[in-house]
Parts: C-alpha cells; structure tokens; sequence
C-alpha cells in the first residue's frame, strides 16, 4: 500500500486559488475607486455647497484640503500598521469609517462639522489605500498575473478620477450637494460585508515593537511638506512663514524619520528598499508623472472653461478620451511590460507623454475639437503606461513581508506628486500670465493687478471696467493665458523627458523569481521538497493514478528555498535564476494552462 501525500488543507482565509484572486481583484478595485471618486467628486459642489453653508474663506479651503492633506499623511502609518495587525483588519475599519463620514459630510449643516467629516474620509482614505495594493501583492505572488492585476487597479483609479467631476455635476445638477457624499454609503454597505467574506487576511513583518512614535512623525512630516506645497501652489509667496515653515518643520520631521529606521532592529520601513535602483527609480517616476498629470488637468479645465467658454459638464466629456485612453493603458499593461520591460515601458511612456503636451501647446484662444481629443488621447495612453511599469517594478522590487510600508511609500508619492505638480506647473503658469497684463491701455494700474491674480479674476474686473476698457483687459487676458499655458506645457514636456532618463536605471527586462513568500503569506502552506519533486501516488480505491498536490503544482521543481536562507535573499535578491516572464518560466509541465 502507497503512503497517501496531499497538500494540507488551506485556510479559509487563502485567495490564491482559481478565479477566487480575480474576485478578491474586484472588491479592491472598488474600494479604490470610491476613494479615487471622493478626491474629486466635490470640485464640483463647491459653488452650491457655499451658497448653502455661507463658509469663511479658510473654512472653504479646509473643506476642500482636509481630504487630501489628512490622507496623504497617514499613508505610511497605516501602511505599516496593517503589515503588523493584519491588512484586511484594517481595510475592513476604512471600509466602515468612510461609509460613518461619508454620511455626517452628506447631511453637514455647518462648514465646522462638514470639516470634521472630510478630516474622517481622509483617515478612511489612508486605511483603505495602501491596503488594496498590499492585499493585491499578497494574493497575486506570480509576477505575470501580478502586473495584470495592477494594470486593472491602476484602469479604475483614472476611471475613478475622471468620472469624479462628471458624476458630481450630475448630482448637483439633479439634486443637493450632499449627494456626492451620499452615494458612498451603498457603496460601502455593499462592499463591507464582501470584504469580510471574501478578502484574505495578510501580514508582514511582525516582529519588535510597532514604532509608534516613528509613525507619528512621518505622519507629521508627510503633512507639513504637503501642506507647505499646497500653500505654494495657492499663490503664497514660498518664502512666507505660512508656507516656509510647514515645509521646513515636515522635511525636518522626515529626516529624523529616516535616521530612526535606519538605526532601531525592527524598523516601520526599512530603507534598505531604497537602496535598489528599480525601487527608488519607480518611486521617483511616480513623483514626476503625477507632477505633470495633475498640474495639466488643472490648467486644461482652466482653459476649457474660461477660453473655451465650456460648461462643467461639457468640461468633463471633452477630458473622457484621456480616461477611456488610460484605461487601454491599464488594460494592455501587462502584455506590453512583459514585451518590452520596464525599462523601455517607463521610458517610452515619458516620452509619448511629453509629445502629447508639446502637441497641445498648438492650442490657441478658440476650439480645435481634433487637436484636443488626439492630445488627451496620446496623453492618458502615455501617463498611464509610465504610472502602470512603475507602480508595477516598485511593488515587484519590494519584499512581500514589507508589501504594506511599500505601497504606502506609493501612495505617498503619488500624493505628493499631485501636491507638487499643482504648486510648480501652477507658479510657471501665474510667473507667465501676469506680465501679459501690466500695461493694458486704459485699465487702471491697481485693476491690472487685481487681474493678474487669475483668469476668472480678470474676467470678472473687465466685467466691472465694462467699455473699451474693460474689452481690451478681456482680450489681454485671455492672450496672456494662452500664452502662459503654451510656456507651462513646454516646462512640464522638460519635466517628462527628465523621467524618460531616469528610467534608464530600471531592469531591461521583467523577471520572474517565484515569490513563495507572497504564497505563504496568502494562507497556503509550503508544500515539502519531496512532493514538489515527484508525483504522489493516492490511495483511492480502484487504482494507483499518479496525482500531484495542489501547492506542487504552483511552482516549477526546485523552487523551494529553505527558511534560513529566505530572509537574507529578501533584500539582496534570490540567488536562483531569474529569467523572463514567460508562461513557460512560470509553469511548470502538467499544470494544465495553455503556454503563450
């Protein structure tokens, strides 16, 4: 009689099996796109929302700001913390106070309380986002359905950016502005209990202490740069106390962050991550592709509403082909990095980036229907391919025991690069358009300065002026936007081909070592050497029919790596080979999936 071995029995908790992953890919995929949808459905309830509430300047700009700037600083503490605790425990927790303030913001009667509620969505926002992409990290460990995985989460967050700002006119439109706060409730009452049922539990690294205090003061850190570059972005001068001393006291912060990682045995991230030329490369592309994303919509909307004389809505749609050509870019990613590598991807991606804002500098003061939708096309494809390869080799290049603090470094980028790309592209552009107004014939030296502030500003001055005057100030304005744009566009095209150099350092080619780490941490047990090396015979009645275990056939013969050495390759590299991303690198014979 032959001695039966089977695989042992997998916990509930395990994702890595069949379709199970591409479910637990959809739950995610949700949840990123309601907090994509919160960071800019409320743009475009700002008018109403002050008519209802009557807030203060300041209060407005919280309103607008806490979201942000509470979320963009949290990232690294729950990041960490759900590598402690358990990530899904603390999706679960966002999932439950973003729907609570989602629903204090919808029926806010104050701008203190509405405040209040942005600052809950923003601790929401920094559980749930570095979450989904460490969850993702630890059900998909095969790099190959990895990079289709992120191509699809990457898709619906544009899709979740873009489709913000349409969504929320419609609902204004139709009904009060606390309805673009009201429409997460569903969503989170929907996606809670799937969650609970369907995604994994996963950690990292547990062992030491939690660093509270180090989490504290990158949370501090994080907040102070992001808020001393929204300053700056606002217009206020960068040398102002305002504005100098957040920047200042976060970067301080953030440097005494560093050299306490650096010196305790079980840090909250450990450098040594940027130490790798893809890891820091990835995250440096990251910085400079949002820098240019989010300081050209915000100049385009600009421009299409205040030249172009577009209305929101009308707005919205002509921006769709830049999200629909995102979504092709998410879509094909991972066929095109596996063709071409990273290296080439990024790289190329910058620089059809950077030639879609050279082409829309042939934007002038009146409609070119053809010559917008071929840019934003071109645009979107381009950005969204480079944000694509670099999330993709960051999150590859990291260890999956470290999954969650690499993800919240991610995300972090990606904020810091929005906050930035606003503050740079929008002083170019303010540096450009108000020469263009300092000597209008006829307009009275304090309302030329009155309208350099901005276009909407000058509009409306010219409003006041009326006449001859007035007209010209209108004419001026508009040339000298146009104008300011053109030389904006040029910097931010210098800014894109900056990064198609810097990602000259990442690998020429997609490699796949097996992330048995990624496997363990999903819940399935590692099989032993012996019934990974050969077929088991079963004891069933009727015969003796050879029958492999199920985690054997995940990995091909040899993969297995012995615990002492597994977490000295963590940081340094595995020393088995590593080869191309191929189907036939990545499966073994027998396992029953069409090679490509």
């Amino acid at each position: 009689m032959s001695r039966t071995n089977t695989a042992p029995a997998r916990p509930r908790a395990a994702a890595d099996g069949g379709a199970n992953r591409w479910v637990v890919l959809v739950v995610l995929c949700v949840s990123l796109l309601v907090v994509a949808l919160d960071a800019t459905i409320l743009h475009v309830a700002i008018p109403s929302l002050t008519e209802d509430l009557r807030p203060s300047s300041t209060s407005l700009l919280w309103i607008v700001d806490a979201y942000p700037l509470i979320c963009a600083s949290l990232l690294i503490l729950f990041g960490t913390l759900g590598d402690r605790v358990g990530r899904r425990r603390i999706l679960l927790l966002g999932y439950g106070l973003f729907g609570i303030a989602s629903a204090v913001a919808a029926l806010a009667t104050e701008p203190s309380v509405l405040i209040g509620a942005r600052v809950l969505l923003g601790v929401g926002g920094a559980m749930i986002m570095p979450a989904t992409l460490s969850i993702l990290r630890a059900v998909f460990p095969d790099r190959r359905e990895r990079a289709t995985a992120i191509g699809i989460w990457t898709a619906v967050a544009a899709i979740g950016a873009a489709t913000g700002p349409v969504l929320g006119g419609f609902l204004v439109e139709h009904y009060w502005w606390g309805s673009v706060f009201l429409i997460n409730i569903p969503l989170m009452t929907l996606i809670l209990p799937l969650g609970r049922r369907l995604l994994p539990e996963s950690r990292g690294a547990s062992d030491g202490p939690w660093d509270v205090l180090g989490a504290l003061m990158a949370a501090a850190g994080v907040l102070g740069c992001v808020l001393g570059v929204k300053r700056a972005g606002a217009g206020e001068p960068l040398l102002a106390l305002p504005t100098a001393g957040p920047l200042l006291l976060g970067a301080a912060l953030l440097v005494l962050f560093v050299r306490r990682q650096k010196r305790r045995p079980h840090p909250l991230i450990d450098m040594r991550l940027f130490s790798r030329a893809a890891f820091t490369t990835s995250v440096g592309c990251i910085v400079i592709g949002m820098l240019a994303l989010v300081g050209l919509q915000l100049i385009a909307v600009q421009y299409l509403q205040l030249v172009l004389g577009l209305s929101p809505l009308e707005t919205g749609l002509r921006l769709l082909p830049l999200t629909f050509a995102a979504m092709a870019a998410g879509a094909t990613g991972s066929y095109t990095l596996r063709r071409i590598g990273p290296r080439r991807m990024v790289g190329w991606g910058f620089v059809l980036t950077a030639a879609a804002v050279l082409l829309l500098t042939f934007m002038g003061q009146h409609d070119r229907p053809l010559l917008l939708t071929v840019g934003f096309v071109l645009l979107g494809f381009g950005l969204q391919t480079t944000l694509f390869s670099a999330y993709e080799s960051m999150l590859s290049e990291a260890p999956q025991r470290s999954a969650g603090a690499a993800a919240s470094i991610g995300e972090t980028s990606y904020q810091l690069g929005a906050g930035m790309g606003t503050a740079l592209l929008g002083s170019v552009m303010n540096a450009a358009y108000a020469p263009g107004l300092a000597a209008v014939p006829g307009v009275p030296a304090e309302a030329s300065r009155a309208a350099a502030n901005s276009l909407g500003e000058a509009y409306q001055v010219a409003d006041q002026l009326g006449g001859a005057a007035g007209a010209a100030l209108h004419q001026a304005a508009r040339h000298a936007f146009v104008n300011g744009l053109h030389i904006t566009l040029f910097v931010s095209a210098g800014l894109l081909l900056i990064g198609a150099a810097m990602a000259r350092r990442l690998p020429r080619v997609m490699e796949c070592p097996v992330d048995q780490e990624g496997t363990m941490s999903a819940g399935v047990p590692e099989a032993e050497p012996p019934v990974a090396a050969k077929p088991a015979l079963s004891e069933t009645a009727g015969g003796s029919e050879p029958v492999r275990s199920a985690h054997a056939l995940s990995r091909p013969t040899g993969a297995v790596r012995s615990p002492e050495s597994s977490e000295a390759r963590e940081l340094t590299g595995p020393s088995e080979p590593r080869v191309p991303a191929t189907r036939e690198a990545i499966e073994p014979a027998g396992s029953g999936r069409p090679a490509h």
